[in-house]
């Protein structure tokens, strides 16, 4: 799978290299160090922020990515486990809470490789 957009999106790695990681601590529930990135990819040298307030785009890319885990979680709490609305309700704001620093990392990696493409010659 190394090579495609999803790669470097799922495994938050360089999206030009897929090999550096763009994150100081891989474990996105070190709430301190969730968004810390490398200033450039450790392997290949790509500069990550590639201009001030890069990143900002990722909201807009954070709300669909939320607004999807809130449609699956509300569909499986009340449809499949068959719970009432309210409480299908805390059940999607709990799993938006928990997800939180997952779905920030997700929309960073997604935002990122709409600027990048994978090259073979950096691997």
């Amino acid at each position: 799978m190394k090579g495609t957009k999803l790669y470097s999106i799922f495994t938050g790695t360089c999206p030009v290299c897929h090999t550096g990681k763009m994150y100081v601590n891989s474990n996105p529930y070190v709430l301190s160090d969730t968004l810390k990135m490398h200033e450039r990819c450790p392997h290949c040298g790509t500069k990550f922020k590639i201009e001030p307030s890069f990143f900002y785009g990722a909201m807009y890319v954070s709300y669909a990515v939320g607004v999807a885990i809130a449609v699956a979680a509300f569909i499986i709490a009340y449809f499949f486990i068959g719970l009432d609305r309210f409480t299908t309700f805390l059940v999607i704001v709990g799993t938006l809470i928990v997800l939180l620093p997952v779905i920030l990392r997700l929309s960073r990696n997604i935002w990122i490789n709409f600027f990048f493409k994978f090259d073979r010659q950096k691997v």
